[in-house]
Parts: structure tokens; sequence; C-alpha cells
């Protein structure tokens, strides 16, 4: 039987896009995925079962900087992480491309700019069926097509609170959405952020990306296949080691993807060495594992004894007033958008108060999220300890992020909230991973080239929230994607015609 002619690890946002890039090209394609698809079950749109039992999270543990175990909630199905996402696919902002000043530092920038990448966000934004719409958001960046669907619709207490920020000067704008709302309402009266996509209706990398891939007859989709170690030999990579059904064995192929997440690609980087590759592949420059972001992270809720909410997803609308500006010397604060609706038994599950409590404090408020960037260190960054791996965080622009919080308690109150509350997502949730091999163009500080392909290897691609060399104040998923589409052109024309 005629081998592969390009080995894909892993089918999450980056992997399956890729896939589906270079599905039309004609060459054998085999994607590698770790675990099984994501069956259906009356867990599935149950709050208790996901938020107070946990479900769903896979029994894996890491450990932090102080050796401590914790449970990452890293997925493992076909479509990876973005089963249980929140389906928010926006752009990175124009400025985000440059170097910007922060009130703790300055990015580095990127050795591509918004506008090398715009016509991949439109590309990606119709393979996502994304919803959405312009002329709302003064950051919103140049976009050389419309969205494909117009916005998810506002429920009534979300469309006050929309009126109630606009009136106080604020561009509260549609949140662009790959949800497909009858659909997923459909299977169940529940928001979908954090619930896994069993029933149809959010455009995840499984049921938008992959489906499309698997389309064409070259590609194939191995599941249960974990990988554990590259090989290679000088420049090139020779080898992908693996266990499946208890069996190890080892596959090859002409060119290999890297696309298994920010942590887990780069822990198989660190954990592959060779000769001439002492510290691992890829490696040469010592930036593997190094440059680890995560967004500063925190829920907000505004709370009314005199306002009901009887909303099912709330999580529709935007607000990037304070994106590129806000701070005492004008800088960047960061992103504010609707989190799914956090019902009582959710609320419970996630802050352990009775369930009369938590249903009346959700019953009366409604829940943001604010997002502000985390800038690159070097010294926050995984690493491994014997075959675990070691997740090292060091959180960066907090007082960036406290003042972003504090401007939105205030138009929470404005808009007629009075009661105004706060909590930080727990360091040990890495869901918006970036960074850990990022592209530039210097082999000497960085891990890819703008093409997404290794300095060290030739034939060793890495396409995954790994590259990014900044994590701006958006979710990554669209970035990821209009990445893979154009590292996937790239390597048609170079590698597979």
């Amino acid at each position: 039987m005629t081998g592969p002619d390009v080995i894909i690890i892993g089918s999450g946002i980056g992997g399956a896009t890729l896939a589906a890039a270079l599905a039309p090209s004609g060459r054998r394609i085999l994607i590698l995925e770790r675990g099984e698809r994501l069956e259906d079950s009356p867990e599935a749109r149950d709050p208790a079962a996901i938020f107070g039992r946990g479900h769903y999270r896979p029994d894996e543990m890491w450990l932090d900087a102080g050796g401590e175990e914790f449970n990452p909630g890293n997925y493992y199905h076909p479509g990876g992480n973005s089963k249980f996402y929140g389906a928010v696919l926006m752009r990175y902002r124009a400025e985000d491309f440059a170097p910007l000043r922060h009130i703790e530092g300055t990015t580095p920038g990127w050795p591509i700019g918004y506008d090398d990448l715009e016509r991949y966000y439109s590309a990606a934004e119709a393979l996502y069926n994304v919803r959405g719409a312009l002329d709302h958001d003064p950051t919103e960046p140049f976009h050389s097509a419309p969205y494909p669907f117009p916005p998810v619709p506002d429920e009534p207490e979300i469309a006050f609170l929309r009126q109630r920020l606009a009136a106080q000067g604020l561009h509260p704008g549609p949140l662009p959405l790959g949800v497909d709302l009858d659909l997923w309402l459909k299977g169940g009266a529940t928001t979908w952020d954090a619930f896994p996509n069993t029933r149809g209706g959010k455009m995840d990398a499984e049921t938008c990306a992959l489906a499309r891939a698997l389309e064409h007859p070259n590609v194939t989709l191995m599941t249960g296949a974990r990988v554990i170690r590259l090989l290679a030999e000088g420049r090139r990579l020779t080898g992908v080691a693996l266990t499946r059904n208890g069996r190890q064995e080892i596959l090859s192929a002409p060119l290999v993807a890297l696309c298994a997440g920010a942590v887990v690609s780069s822990a198989l980087l660190l954990a592959s060495t060779a000769e001439g590759h002492p510290n691992g592949l890829a490696n040469r420059s010592d930036q593997v594992g190094r440059n680890f972001m995560n967004h500063n992270l925190s829920a907000v809720i505004g709370i009314s004894p005199f306002r009901r909410n009887d909303t099912v997803y709330e999580k529709t609308i935007q607000l990037n007033d304070w994106y590129l500006t806000g701070g005492p010397g004008g800088e960047p604060l960061g992103n504010v958008q609707m989190l799914g609706r956090i019902t009582g038994q959710i609320l419970a599950g996630e802050s352990g108060l009775p369930l009369p409590v938590a249903r009346w404090i959700a019953d009366h408020s409604v829940h943001l999220l604010a997002m502000s960037e985390d800038l690159p260190k070097a010294s926050s960054r995984v690493t491994l300890r014997g075959d675990k791996i070691v997740l090292q965080w060091e959180r960066s622009n907090w007082t960036a992020h406290q003042l972003l919080i504090k401007k939105l308690k205030a138009a929470l109150r404005r808009a007629g909230w009075p009661v105004a509350l706060s909590k930080a997502f727990e360091k040990h949730t890495p869901s918006h991973q970036c960074g850990t091999a990022r592209m530039g163009l210097d082999p000497a500080a960085s891990v890819v080239t703008p093409d997404l392909r290794a300095h060290d290897l030739d034939n060793l691609y890495i396409c995954d929230a790994s590259v990014l060399p900044t994590s701006a104040a958006v979710n990554p998923s669209l970035t990821i994607a209009a990445l893979a589409l154009r590292a996937g052109q790239h390597i048609t024309e170079r590698h597979l015609t």
C-alpha cells in the first residue's frame, strides 16, 4: 500500500483547515487524531454534568510551575477543542500585527501584516459560515468580502443592554459567530459556549473544515492515533511514532504538519530529541515552548433585582471601544463580549453557591467576558518533566485587564445593572493557548518561517496556535484558520504540484 504524501497531526482548527486547503491537490493526506469522534449523549446539554461533574473533561493531568497537578481541560476528538468552543470567529485588528505599546510592555509585531492575511480571513469566514455584520465597530479592519450570513439575533434583554451601552456613546455590535441558531436550538434550549457540539449547529473544525476535507477520497482520518515522538535525520523529518490500539508504529511521509495545539505541539517537539537536535526538534533557537500566552480573561456580571434575564443563549454582542485605547497613556485595554448564558446550574457548578442563590443571581444578571492581551515572555513556557507536560504560565498585562474590568463595571452600572462583580478565569484553563513556536524571519529568535515551515527542518510545518507571535485580545480560532489556509496554498504550490 502506498503511503501518504502528507501527514497532519491533529484535527482541530489548524489541522482540519489545513487538510481542507490541501485536499483539492489530489495528494494522499493522512490526518492523525489522538481521540475518537464525540458521540451524542444526554449529558451534551446537561449543565450540571458539564460544569458541575466535568463529564467531558479528559482524564489527563499536567503540572504547573510549582509541580502541582491540574486537569487542563484539553480535548481530544476530531475537531479538537473547537467541539466545546464559544464559536467566536473574530479577526485580529490591523494594528495587532505591528508592535503595539501596552501598559506593561510592547508586543513584538508579526513578520506579516494584516493585508497579507486579509483574503485568507475572508476565506476562513466562508469555510466556517460565520454570522456577522460590518459598520458597527470602529476597530474592525478592512474586509474584502461581507460575512456569509447575517448576525445571530439578539434576545430582548441583550438588545436592551446594547441600547443602553450605545446611549453612553459606546459602540456595541454583533459578535461574529459560527452558529446556525435554529439548528443549535433544535438540539436543546442552551447556549453553545462550553457545550459540546454533538447535535449540530456549531461551526467547529469537524463539522466545517474536516467535513470539507473528507469529501475528497484522497483524505483519510485515523482516530485513536496518539503521536508520541517525531523522528528526524539532519534537516528532514523521517518518521512519526504513534500508539494505536495498544501497539506502537512508525509512519512516514515526505511532508508532515504538526497541528496538535500550542501546548501539545511544543511538548511533542521537546520530547523528540535526535542527533543534531539535542534540545528537541525545530529548537535550535531555544524558542520551542517559550512565549506561551493565554489571554487575561474575567467573567463580569451585572446584577439588577429589578430586571429578569430570560435569555437562552445571550452570546451575541461585543464592545471594542477600549481595544486600542483606554489606558492612562492611551494604551490598549481589550475586548468585551457576551458570555454564553450562565444559568443557575452553571453558576452553582462553577462557584459552589447553593443552587437557589445561584439561580436568583443568574436570572437577575447579564454575563460578559473581559479579555485583555497576554504579552509574550520567554519565561512563560511549556517544558517536560519526564513524560509530564509542565505549563509555567506567567501572566502579563494584568494592569490593563483590571482597568478594562473597571470601565466595563462602570458602564454596566450606568446601563441599569447597579451591582457589578467580576471573577478571573483560572490560570489552569488554557482555553486560548497560543505562542510556543512563534513565526519570525530570524531563525535564532523564532521557530517557523512566515509560511509556517520549521526553520530547522525542510519538511515540517507547524500549523496551530503555537505559531502566533502575539495573542491580541480576540479569540484566536479565525486567525489560526486563516493562517492554515495561507500555509495550505504555500504547501500546495511548493510541494504538491
